[in-house]
């Protein structure tokens, strides 16, 4: 066999194998169903975006899309499964800011890298925080809590869902603003501190506008101030922390899809297609805008150059807030 003849057949060898090895195209992607891990319990904003979302994929793509639960640790345990899954389209994850941005500051033996194990595919919504209290707090807006919080270091007690969760970061973060002190009391789960917040066991909570509105609207919370940069038109009369004298407080939740390291970029931008597509669905729309989230959208690059700052920006904070798990 000649020099040349030898090439050729190592280059076709070579060929075959990159074909017979190589993720799903775009073309033949979706073969089975797809599977997206949630890495909460079912009824949270995080299980409900993914049922809905993989509710319209099912329709678009053809395949079923089962939603798959995996709570535990802040997120980290789905998170965890996905990062080990093959990367081949069929196991995503509906991540969080929890389990893919904060994680690494909370958790020093984290099974996981949040920028090297994962592929980003698109950012789908944010939601805001509440700052709610008791209607028993001598405070009527943000200005007289805090210099009521000034005046009694360690005085209060605020709620949360349990250490390292969004609500005692968005408190840690106030408090560093506002330089006060107050007593962190974890719970296993937003519903418990809010019982707790409601009889006044505490005196305040930093949640989300679905657990908070109902009881706003009842009388049975005072609302003082929103962590988001702009108001939310459930709340229009209530103003963001930066207007209310607070700069330099803001705290959201992100939630977007994602899958494992080494994900075909085909596949990887016709998911992200699919999502941006839906995420402009009126339904969609609706339904996101009334549990006060935000739509992100945005292409799989800018999902990837945003993690790395954002995963920066919370080790500052729980280094500067001294924040714990334990």
């Amino acid at each position: 066999m000649t020099a040349r003849r030898r090439t050729r057949r190592t280059v076709l060898t070579a060929l075959l194998a990159a074909t017979l090895a190589s993720p799903l195209s775009a073309q033949t992607w979706p073969e089975r169903p797809i599977r997206i891990v949630v890495g909460f319990a079912p009824g949270g904003f995080t299980d409900v975006l993914a049922r809905m979302v993989g509710q319209k994929l099912q329709e678009r793509l053809g395949q079923p899309v089962v939603i798959e639960n995996k709570a535990g640790a802040a997120g980290t345990v789905g998170a965890d499964l996905v990062a080990k899954s093959r990367p081949d389209g069929y196991t995503l994850l509906l991540g969080h800011s929890n389990s893919n941005s904060v994680a690494p500051a909370l958790y020093p033996k984290l099974p996981y890298d949040v920028v090297k194990d994962f592929t980003p595919i698109v950012r789908i919504a944010s939601t805001p925080l509440l700052l709610a209290i008791n209607p028993s707090v001598a405070a009527r807006d943000v200005k007289s809590f805090v210099a009521l919080a000034q005046k009694q270091p360690d005085g209060l007690r605020f709620a949360s869902s349990g250490n390292g969760s969004a609500q005692h970061l968005a408190a840690a973060r106030f408090m560093l603003a506002t330089r006060t002190q107050m007593i962190h009391v974890p719970y296993k789960g937003s519903s418990a501190a809010m019982v707790d917040l409601l009889s006044g066991q505490v005196e305040l909570n930093f949640d989300s506008p679905p657990n908070v509105l109902p009881h706003w609207q009842a009388g049975k919370l005072r609302v003082l101030a929103i962590t988001s940069q702009k108001r939310s038109p459930l709340m229009p009369d209530v103003p963001t922390l930066a207007e209310a004298g607070v700069p330099n407080a803001e705290m959201s939740q992100w939630f977007a899809l994602l899958g494992p390291a080494g994900m075909p970029r085909e596949v990887t931008q016709r998911l992200n297609a699919e999502v941006q597509a839906i995420l402009k669905l009126p339904d969609v729309v609706e339904k996101i805008a009334a549990q006060g989230g935000e739509i992100v959208a945005g292409s799989a690059e800018q999902f990837a150059a945003f993690l790395p700052g954002d995963a920066a920006a919370f080790a500052r904070l729980v280094k500067e807030a001294n924040v714990r798990i334990d």
